[in-house]
């Protein structure tokens, strides 16, 4: 059995160019993302960082390993903000000829932080991420959602604004996914246990995990 695709590939799937693992394609360095996480687009699957969207601020979109993130998703950043203490939210300073005057006015816009999308996320349709969300582990965002609030892990959401639909584990099962982070095995590992990965046995999942900590 070979260890998986190369997670250094532009486009891991043979005859399939619409996928890309994200991390090959990227060109600036506020956006970080880990190996396996791939972007679906029948278009220009390359251009993922069209979709990061008033991305000039100094704030990071942050993904982990293996998400899935579907065609047309969008990541609106902090540089979207308006002023929002004033009567009107409208950026005069911007456009110069004179209004430049009062481009200190503008400062400390408002900004939610780093966005944050956790390991084995699965974002679908253009579904829409606000600035600062943070989407824990395993956790599934519907289609054309539009998330404006942190998502627990192994959560599904969905809709607009996004809310929790239900949790896909109990809480002790989700306890023992996030403390295993098989996502951070080395890939061997991972490729043995594909069998399980693609069924419900947490627990046999668990004490491979448990074998792997008390080997020496």
């Amino acid at each position: 059995m070979s260890d998986g695709p190369d997670p250094n590939q532009l486009h891991p799937i043979p005859a399939h160019p619409r996928v890309c693992f994200i991390k090959n394609c990227l060109t600036v360095s506020n956006i970080i993302v880990g190996d396996y996480s791939y972007y679906d687009d029948p278009v220009d699957p390359e251009g993922f960082e069209r979709n990061v969207l008033y991305n000039y601020g100094i704030d990071q979109l942050i993904i982990g390993k293996f998400c899935a993130i579907a065609t047309g998703v969008k990541f609106i950043m902090n540089g979207a903000n308006h002023k929002l203490d004033s009567i009107s939210t409208y950026p005069f300073p911007i456009f110069g000829q004179g209004w430049e005057a009062y481009l200190e006015e503008m400062l400390n816009l408002p900004s939610r932080g780093d966005t944050v999308i956790g390991n084995d996320v699965w974002i679908g349709y253009e579904a829409v991420i606000m600035p600062g969300v943070q989407i824990g582990d395993g956790a599934i965002v519907g289609a054309k959602s539009v998330v404006t609030k942190n998502v627990p892990p192994y959560t599904i959401v969905g809709g607009n604004p996004a809310r929790p639909i239900r949790q896909r584990f109990s809480d002790a099962e989700v306890a023992k996914l996030l403390e295993i982070r098989w996502w951070d095995w080395d890939i061997e590992t991972i490729t043995q246990a594909l069998p399980l990965l693609l069924s419900q046995q947490i627990d046999a999942l668990y004490a491979i995990a448990q074998t792997q900590q008390s080997s020496p």
